[in-house]
């Protein structure tokens, strides 16, 4: 892919944020991989499209699992990150999720609230009904869609930002997400993405302090069934 078409990736831009909208199995920041990033691509991109003599600042506000995709804000400015960065530690971004799962969940909607403990060697989290040491604790919302196929769609509202959070506590519930198989799923996707989608992002502008909703079109493959 090249920079052009990241035209189509582009859910929002102004002088200060970019929001883009992730494909999945890319990177948000770079790793031990040397793998380019979504940063990379949204630099390169900035910097095509304004004629950018020098270095271009831009920096995520948040980050996704290389699988997973949707929507990612990104910092134009340092007044925009430094802001951005205590919305979001004091929750006043509302991120909602779609997620493809493989077993109807046991009731239509409902609060999930595990202790997670991460595994740093295998990068792998565990869920716990009950304070366990090392572990914090988590809470999502959900409420089921529909079901088409082999899936049930349903939206996801994490009330906290631990690592794998929604990843891991709906595989403790038996529902695990389409393609995961690090928690649970019994086989990958063809495009080895999982079945899980940054789709909303609501927040006042750090800078000019308006609403704002950043909304991520949904990819195709497994998703197609449930679109519109």
């Amino acid at each position: 892919m090249t920079w052009m078409t990241l035209n189509d990736l582009v859910i929002y831009e102004d002088n200060h944020l970019l929001g883009l909208n992730k494909p999945a199995g890319w990177l948000v920041q770079g790793d031990r991989t040397g793998d380019a990033t979504l940063t990379d691509w949204g630099k390169a991109y900035l910097k095509e499209k304004y004629a950018k003599p020098g270095a271009v600042f831009l920096h995520p506000a948040h980050r996704l699992d290389r699988p997973v995709s949707g929507a990612v804000l990104f910092a134009r400015t340092d007044k925009a990150l430094s802001r951005l960065t205590g919305m979001f530690r004091e929750k006043q971004v509302v991120k909602t999720y779609l997620a493809l799962v493989l077993k109807e969940p046991p009731q239509r909607s409902g609060e999930l609230r595990h202790f997670l403990w991460k595994d740093e060697k295998k990068n792998i989290v565990k869920a716990y009904s009950r304070p366990v040491e090392g572990a914090k604790e988590s809470v999502t919302r959900f409420e089921t869609v529909g079901q088409a196929g082999p899936y049930w769609l349903i939206r996801v509202f994490p009330l906290t930002g631990r690592p794998h959070q929604i990843r891991a506590q709906l595989a403790a519930t038996g529902c695990s997400i389409a393609g995961d198989l690090k928690y649970g799923a019994p086989e990958a996707l063809p495009d080895a993405s999982i079945g899980l989608h940054s789709w909303r992002m609501e927040f006042s502008h750090p800078v000019r302090h308006e609403p704002l909703v950043l909304e991520a079109a949904l990819p195709e493959k497994e998703w197609w069934v449930f679109k519109g």
